[in-house]
């Protein structure tokens, strides 16, 4: 039923800071399949959250209840998150490319790292204005790397001349 499985988020990336918690990606055929996994996540101490604020996404996390173990700007302590993607979502790719781009670049790991810190201290008990800071940043990294990978124009003159031939 999964197209996919990464580690995504901060912990993905070597060198940089991060809390202890594992983020998950799944890359799922249909949504429907989430819907199998809901009681065998449960019984291994996941709760689902359903959409939880990112249309087209099925949210799980593992919470703990042990001291300063994953503990969130949101106050709920937990080691593991599970998004679960269709297929069609462009947020699963969205992920993947921002983490890779981060892995092989330092100097983006080493900004990201920084403003990570910086709003943490800002908005240390308010999750969503932390992450709605992030966002500007990740979007800047996304079109980084979106034209990173796209041809230039030589390459695409090149590529037209080898179809005409």
């Amino acid at each position: 039923w999964a197209a996919d499985i990464q580690h995504v988020g901060s912990t993905s990336i070597p060198g940089i800071a991060a809390k202890p918690i594992i983020d998950i990606a799944v890359h799922l055929r249909s949504l429907v399949d989430a819907l199998y996994c809901i009681t065998p996540l449960m019984e291994l101490a996941y709760e689902c959250l359903g959409e939880f604020g990112i249309p087209g996404r099925i949210y799980f996390r593992r919470r703990t209840d042990a001291p300063l173990r994953g503990q969130s700007h949101d106050g709920v302590g937990r080691t593991h998150q599970i998004h679960m993607y269709e297929l069609t979502n462009e947020q699963y790719e969205k992920q993947i490319v921002f983490r890779d781009y981060l892995r092989s670049h330092q100097d983006a790991r080493d900004a990201y790292e920084a403003l990570k810190r910086e709003l943490a201290a800002r908005h240390a008990r308010d999750v969503e204005a932390y992450a709605l800071a992030k966002s500007e940043f990740v979007l800047d990294i996304l079109r980084r790397a979106a034209l990173a990978r796209s041809p230039s124009p030589v390459e695409t003159e090149r590529g037209r001349e080898a179809t005409t031939r």
